[in-house]
């Protein structure tokens, strides 16, 4: 039955993510498991919820717009896709982090929304560190001058970084993006600069969150891993 699988598979994440924690020094409660809800029933979901897995996330806003209008039970939201700017009015109030930001005019009409709403709005800044063309986000000889710029948004606070890796057969070929993207973590921590801080570092999925893990990804995010 799937009831089973989803939850059996959930009992496999917990064990693996706990050893890959390990290997950085920290515990399986340093580590943010998102379930990424794409093409996933709301029957699987809620099998999820019933094993405490309570932080989801999807890339299209109209599927998620259908599924959070489902939902009566709490959980969190978050936003991984990307993401136009006529469209941010839709998910303002509705998610606790957007992952994917990597324009100003997007974080501009997210700021302006946030104020309309008397809030202030959580977002990452996705980094491309691999240069892989069809991946969006910011090249890293960006994104120093893009924080600089982006520090100055009111009503948005920026909490970390995000990337995509490109998919490898062997997920330990995708290690150094994220080593790179947990030294450039380091990197901003230290300049403390205002309205950035640097709590989340969003980055593996579910052919390669262990390797992320290990190399410093407290948020991960996974479809398949859980829902398959």
């Amino acid at each position: 039955m799937m009831g089973n699988r989803v939850a059996q598979n959930i009992v496999n994440i917990r064990k693996r993510v706990e050893i890959a924690a390990r290997k950085s020094g920290r515990s399986f409660e340093d580590i943010k498991v998102l379930g990424v809800t794409k093409n996933v029933s709301t029957e699987n979901i809620l099998m999820a919820m019933d094993e405490k897995i309570l932080d989801f996330a999807e890339n299209k806003v109209q599927e998620f717009l259908r599924k959070y209008d489902i939902f009566s039970r709490s959980c969190n939201w978050h936003f991984i896709g990307r993401l136009q700017t006529n469209k941010v009015k839709y998910i303002i109030d509705k998610v606790d982090l957007i992952h994917s930001v990597d324009r100003l005019d997007l974080l501009d009409e997210i700021s302006k929304r946030a104020s309309f709403l008397g809030k202030s709005m959580n977002i990452l800044v996705q980094v491309n560190i691999s240069g892989e063309a069809t991946k969006s986000g910011l090249a890293e000889r960006d994104l120093f001058e893009f924080l600089k710029e982006a520090s100055a948004y009111p009503n948005v606070k920026i909490k970390g970084l995000m990337t995509m890796a490109p998919y490898y057969n062997k997920p330990e070929e995708a290690r150094w993006i994220f080593r790179e993207m947990f030294q450039l973590s380091i990197d901003l921590k230290a300049k403390k600069k205002d309205n950035i801080s640097m709590d989340f570092l969003s980055m593996g999925m579910s052919n390669d969150f262990e390797v992320a893990i290990e190399e410093g990804a407290n948020i991960v995010r996974l479809g398949s891993a859980i829902f398959k």
